[in-house]
């Protein structure tokens, strides 16, 4: 029987300034050699309740802080942050901020140089095989990936061989394969060598395959402590609390309403497509019914769909006029490729959102035209670094835009070169008809706003509300007051107004961000990575939020990982590979190329892969999508069932 490796008995703790605790009489134990994920909605204290294992609370964050922290069965009081990390490994949210030196390898040996440990370089070496970063150990920093660069943090934590390792958001900004590689490893630590992981995590579909256990907070409390499968199947539990079980689960859950309490829904496409055949008919189009899903509505427009693309189909003219253009267009003459790589480049990926949107726009000057354009940075080797390779792009207004692609494809490149915070080496740019070619940042302020991928960089204030009023305050606007308050409300930052914005959680700093963006107004905003840390509850009022933009802003594009996001609001998908457009066309037509996604490093979403395995005839992106598909096919088998029992009795 497993032994309890670490314990919490009624811990509490109250930041400096704030009335109310961020953690509440907190009692639980950690198994040694379990898998943890801590779940909740942002700001239910699941970080502050991690930092009081490795002792940052209370001795590094300081604040009221009652009750008592157990390891390996000797209370922790009295000891330093320096002693338990011995024990305890803590990868944070902000994991760049964790690595400290030049170079790879010198950076994964800096924790044991620092305690004098004579092996420290055997250590770092050991960390990085674990991690798989030993043909990374002479590179500098600053030309790993994403992914590799959260990977180095973690072979910095793993080189004092701690007991514990805690993982902060481990995949908040990276691509699907990336974050499937992360877990990997964690899984790998886990099994292979007994250590004890805890993840902090919104994505529920990897604590489905990854975790074993999972720890729920709510409001500063502990709310229960469950394994993983009786965790995500309460579903009914989970969605007020603004926390989303796998897609597989909440679609198995609409569809069965009336299950006994108790029942243990599927968390994986290949349970949920076993549990879905096993449906009859007309059971699973009235218990989706029932669930309030509004079928003949979206029976009808998905039928109109449906016939308006089978007219367009038959209109050769108005597809080969506004095809939008594949991969193979823009890379002609990019260097050799085999066979297979030339047959996905040659797909031509049709549009029918682009191409209403360019039609509407009419004789209207794009919002955005890019020609040729090229990126490229300076190396220390005083070379020559391409990151944009002859970009070609326009946007048009009211496009709803999403780059895809995984670590260093060159989203945020792009998306700087619109700003004008990076400026082309090689084509040009132009937004609203300025160009952006040798203008200063400040110039296009107005026009195109850049939120960044981590909020941090936008701070300057000492209050949120300073923040989001500083740039309309600059620019002496006389609605400062109203829309610094229009924005508070809708990013439910009002009780946050006079609170340090780099004080608050990973999601408060992001709405923060997405507020100061907002308050802008400008013609083209872009986003990067919008929803990272943010809870599935945030995301969704997010989705909502980036509606609400059309009537403000022109275009909108977001760079992002959450292929959800993709194919709840986007109009148009622009894939990126290598710093070039391999493919811009529709999310229904991108998601229906498997091929097309591996090659960008992304995977299908759950109800993606199992919207296939059940042979619908549409790619779902969504839940609501996913359900009405079915239900749909149902009834269509019923249809031919009863029309076949027909003829046979007129025989």
């Amino acid at each position: 029987m497993a032994n309890n490796i670490l314990e919490l008995r009624g811990v509490s703790f109250t930041y400096p300034g704030a009335e109310t605790p961020v953690l509440q009489d907190v009692s639980l134990s950690l198994t040694e050699g379990d898998f943890v994920a801590v779940i909740g909605g942002n700001g239910s204290g699941k970080s502050t309740l991690c930092k009081t294992f490795n002792g940052l609370i209370p001795h590094y964050y300081t604040g009221e802080f009652a009750g008592e922290v157990i390891l390996h069965g000797k209370s922790t009081e009295g000891k330093t942050v320096s002693q338990l990390s011995r024990h305890i490994g803590y990868v944070y949210q902000d994991f760049e901020n964790q690595l400290v030196r030049p170079t790879v390898l010198d950076d994964a040996c800096f924790t044991p140089l620092n305690y004098g440990l004579a092996d420290y370089r055997q250590r770092g070496e050991r960390a990085l095989e674990l991690t798989g970063l030993t043909g990374k150990r002479h590179d500098f920093i600053w030309q790993l990936s994403g992914g590799q660069k959260h990977l180095l943090a973690l072979a910095g934590a793993l080189a004092m061989d701690p007991d514990i390792l805690v993982i902060d958001e481990p995949i908040s900004q990276l691509d699907p394969q990336h974050a499937r590689h992360i877990y990997d490893i964690l899984r790998s630590l886990n099994e292979r060598l007994g250590k004890t992981i805890v993840v902090i995590e919104h994505h529920t579909e990897f604590i489905a395959e990854y975790c074993r256990s999972v720890v729920l907070m709510d409001g500063g409390r502990l709310r229960w402590q469950r394994p993983v499968h009786e965790a995500l199947s309460a579903v009914a539990e989970l969605l007020p609390l603004g926390i989303y079980p796998p897609d597989v689960t909440r679609a198995a859950w609409m569809l069965r309403p009336g299950a006994p309490a108790g029942t243990l829904y599927p968390l994986s496409c290949e349970e949920a497509e076993g549990s879905f055949a096993r449906r009859g008919a007309t059971e699973t189009a009235q218990r989706i019914e029932r669930a309030g899903v509004h079928l003949t509505e979206l029976r009808t427009e998905r039928r109109e769909e449906h016939e308006t693309g089978l007219r367009e189909d038959h209109q050769g003219g108005h597809v080969a006029e506004h095809g939008v253009k594949g991969a193979g267009e823009q890379a002609v003459g990019h260097g050799s490729k085999g066979a297979g790589e030339q047959a996905a480049e040659r797909r031509v990926l049709r549009n029918p959102n682009h191409s209403t949107a360019a039609a509407a726009a009419g004789e209207q000057e794009p919002v955005v035209h890019m020609d040729k354009a090229g990126l490229a940075y300076r190396t220390i080797h005083k070379t020559l670094q391409p990151v944009l390779s002859e970009v070609s792009l326009t946007l048009n207004a009211g496009e709803r835009v999403a780059l895809v692609g995984n670590n260093g494809a060159g989203k945020s490149s792009l998306m700087k070169l619109i700003a004008g915070i990076a400026q082309p080496t090689a084509g040009t740019v132009t937004v609203k008809g300025i160009t952006v070619n040798g203008q200063p940042p400040e110039r296009l302020a107005g026009t195109a706003a850049y939120v960044f991928q981590n909020p941090e960089d936008m701070f300057i204030d000492d209050s949120v509300r300073g923040e989001v009023s500083y740039y309309l305050k600059a620019r002496h606007r006389e609605d400062r007051a109203e829309t610094v308050e229009r924005m508070l409300a809708a990013f439910r930052l009002e009780e946050l107004a006079e609170r340090d914005a780099r004080l608050l959680s990973g999601g408060q700093q992001r709405r923060v961000s997405l507020a100061i963006g907002a308050a802008m107004a400008p013609a083209v905003m872009l986003l990067d990575e919008p929803t990272a840390n943010l809870d599935i509850s945030t995301k969704q009022e997010m989705i909502g939020v980036l509606h609400t933009l059309r009537s403000h802003v022109e275009t909108v594009v977001i760079a992002t990982h959450d292929m959800a996001l993709v194919a709840e609001w986007a109009t148009r998908v622009i894939v990126m590979h290598e710093g070039r457009i391999i493919a811009d066309g529709s999310k229904e037509e991108v998601f229906a190329d498997a091929l097309l996604l591996r090659r960008a490093g992304l995977t299908e979403t759950q109800l993606m892969k199992l919207s296939r395995s059940l042979g619908l005839p549409q790619i779902c992106g969504s839940l609501e999508e996913f359900t009405s598909q079915v239900s749909w096919q149902e009834d269509v088998k019923l249809e031919h069932k009863e029309e076949g029992v027909a003829l046979s009795g007129s025989r």
